[in-house]
């Protein structure tokens, strides 16, 4: 087993990334015996990994990670750097390794205050590894002062330092940023590699493993959660019941409420099981007294944690929103190919019924309508329209195709 095993369908990524990885193997060698660095190498300081969803930005991010800090004693017979066995590769790929810093937001935007902290440490020579290695998997998340501060970091980086930075798309991140890294595109992996990688490495029965990455369209993560947690499988399929139930004004404003209650459930639960640790852990740490009373001077970072708490919890509402979306999407997808005769395979063969029913009810022309009407919601939510009245305009629009 080697560190780029979970890469799904990226050859020509993987392939980049282990020659990088041997020069930079060959670099570090090189100066810790003094002599000259070798020429024309293909390592550099800063990536850029973009792609759609599901297509394992931050999967490969980390297994570069990896094989920087590859130890294997193989390397020194030739053997190609990120065995996944050795203790850096090993720490590296579950998170716990010194000199590997992963940072993710489960908040709308990354700020000044995080990215500093962040180009702090890159200053830092590493610990106990080979390099010091920053993975940012939201960096089309960072605000436009927090890419400014990241930008003096990235242009003039430590010397044993590497920054890997994650977006669905250049755009997503700033000209400046953008233009100092290397950048690696990857694509949606194939439903077959997909279903093959949840039998393999999770143990899937094959049919629900094929059938939770047809109906995810190569989405690694969502495929795993709704192949292994019931509670995805019921949410989607209430999804994908919505467009028999906007026939008429009632039946869609029920219908985009009982959406907006799904993705706030949602955001409860998750809330319930870090808010409550979260906020007696910092209590804690301030001192509250046994009674609960808080020392003189410490409102002001409850007041914040609090803030925090809020900004995760309407990040994890849009996020169910999205993934709701996302659904109905690829089931006008469907449908539309029904009516043109596509012989592409079907995404939801699972609900064959319904698709057959709007197809023979409807138009192509409709049908397109309504999947402009369903990005016009994510568009909506983007610009924090409020969630409900984004999603009742989409289910009047769907009603009216």
């Amino acid at each position: 087993m080697s560190v780029w095993d979970d890469l799904v369908g990226q050859d020509r990524v993987q392939e980049q990334l282990g020659a990088a990885a041997q020069d930079a193997d060959a670099l570090v060698t090189a100066v810790s015996v003094g002599e000259r660095v070798p020429l024309g190498s293909r390592m550099t300081h800063a990536w850029l990994f973009t792609g759609p969803p599901g297509s394992g930005r931050s999967t490969a991010a980390r297994a570069f990670a990896a094989a920087l800090q590859c130890t294997s004693p193989d390397r020194a017979l030739g053997g190609a750097p990120g065995c996944g066995f050795c203790d850096g590769c090993h720490t590296s790929l579950v998170g716990t390794h010194a000199d590997v810093e992963v940072v993710r937001t489960d908040l709308l935007s990354i700020g000044v205050k995080e990215t500093r902290e962040l180009v702090r440490r890159a200053q830092l020579s590493p610990a106990v590894g080979r390099w010091q290695v920053i993975i940012l998997e939201d960096a089309d998340r960072l605000t436009e002062g927090a890419g400014n501060v990241l930008l003096k970091a990235v242009e003039e980086p430590a010397p044993r330092t590497v920054w890997l930075l994650c977006a669905p798309s250049l755009e997503d991140v700033l000209p400046t940023i953008r233009s100092r890294c290397r950048h690696l595109t990857l694509r949606t992996p194939s439903v077959d590699a997909v279903a093959d990688v949840l039998i393999r490495r999770d143990g899937i029965d094959p049919e629900r493993a094929a059938s939770a990455a047809r109906a995810t369209q190569g989405h690694i993560g969502r495929a795993r959660r709704l192949a292994t947690d019931e509670k995805a499988r019921a949410r989607r399929a209430a999804v994908l019941k919505l467009p028999l139930r906007v026939e008429d004004i009632g039946g869609c404003l029920k219908a985009a409420q009982e959406l907006i209650d799904t993705a706030a459930d949602d955001a409860r639960q998750v809330s319930e099981e870090v808010d409550v640790k979260e906020t007696e852990d910092m209590k804690a740490a301030l001192g509250a007294a046994a009674g609960g009373r808080m020392p003189r001077g410490t409102a002001g970072v409850m007041k914040e944690l609090e803030d925090k708490q809020k900004r995760r919890k309407t990040r994890t509402q849009r996020d169910s929103l999205d993934l709701a979306l996302t659904d109905l999407t690829g089931f006008y997808r469907d449908v539309l190919a029904l009516q043109l005769g596509s012989q592409i395979a079907l995404s939801n063969v699972d609900v064959r019924d319904a698709l057959d029913r709007i197809a023979r009810s409807s138009t192509p022309e409709r049908t397109l309508r309504r999947i402009e009407a369903v990005i016009a919601c994510r568009r909506a939510l983007d610009r924090n329209v409020a969630p409900l009245l984004a999603v009742e305009a989409m289910t009047m629009a769907l009603r009216a195709g």
